[in-house]
């Protein structure tokens, strides 16, 4: 049974492919459009600029720096700060892609990179402040503050997390790093050609996904057509409290096209996706209740 599900919904999607071509076609191309006009312009550069920071030495600058809030908060070192911010300032996957690549650099014990995967891959400003808030929720100020509750939420479920896996690993020893920093130039070349090859495969999820949506029937609610992707879920939303609060929890949850883009990631490094899995369905479920209490206090005009 556990190998007939998985071989149904593949031919499933195979009949709706060959039904419904042009419908897959149009999806198709508003993937690539949205690869072509957001995904790579905001994302690649700053994917760039991280992968040349962790290898020039980023990660060992912060682990003294990050130390004092990353410890009470998470009971984690201060290097294990940089994968949470780049998620929470880049979007979806540069988060777990930081995660994957400390690991690979022996910078991050393997309980220590599996379980940030559960808070640290978040969805960036740009994507709430401007398509969520200003576009689809006509207001900028609610993007805001779905920013803020999408912060809050990854936050508290790290905090929660961490609580309940204690066990960490043994800390690798200072100064003992996989990789040794890397000067310039080769940091750059390092950095271009291997998140070129990461978003290669971003892109062809965000595509694969894109079309698979465009499959859904007329009049899909926006909650399950957002928890298979992302985008077109939120994009069905209207502004009001319940669209308000399902951005809340769609962008928090990322949609399957996003858990994709961080397993390619995660998954080739030899990492566990458990507390990816708990953490987001925990983060949505947070985003949802925090953005529900908080919409009749925010004097929001949609």
């Amino acid at each position: 049974m556990k190998r007939a599900f998985p071989l149904l919904a593949v031919l499933l999607v195979g009949v709706l492919l060959l039904l419904q071509p042009e419908r897959a076609s149009e999806a198709a191309r508003d993937g690539l459009a949205l690869c072509a006009g957001t995904v790579i312009p905001s994302l690649f550069p700053f994917m760039v600029v991280v992968s040349m920071l962790l290898q020039l030495g980023l990660a060992e600058a912060l682990q003294g720096f990050c130390a004092p809030f990353m410890g009470p908060l998470f009971r984690m070192r201060g290097v294990c700060a940089l994968p949470l911010l780049t998620g929470l300032l880049g979007g979806y996957p540069a988060g777990a892609k930081t995660a994957a690549d400390l690991y690979r650099q022996g910078l991050l014990t393997r309980r220590e990179a599996a379980l940030l995967l559960g808070f640290c891959d978040n969805c960036g400003p740009a994507f709430l402040l401007g398509f969520t808030g200003a576009g689809v929720l006509g207001s900028a100020r609610a993007g805001v503050w779905l920013y803020l509750i999408h912060t809050g939420s990854a936050l508290l479920t790290g905090m929660v997390l961490c609580r309940i896996a204690r066990d960490r690993g043994a800390p690798p020893p200072a100064g003992r790093s996989a990789v040794k920093p890397a000067g310039l130039p080769q940091a750059l070349t390092a950095a271009v050609s291997g998140c070129a090859g990461a978003m290669v495969n971003i892109c062809a999820f965000v595509v694969l996904f894109r079309t698979l949506a465009g499959l859904l029937p007329a009049g899909t609610p926006p909650v399950l057509a957002g928890f298979l992707e992302m985008v077109t879920g939120v994009a069905g939303l209207r502004p009001g409290r319940e669209g308000f609060i399902l951005a809340s929890a769609l962008t928090a949850w990322g949609g399957l096209s996003v858990h994709c883009q961080g397993l390619s990631s995660i998954l080739p490094a030899g990492l566990t996706a458990k507390w990816h899995w708990a953490g987001k369905g925990l983060q949505a479920g947070v985003a949802a209740a925090l953005a529900a209490a908080a919409f009749p206090f925010l004097q929001l005009h949609m």
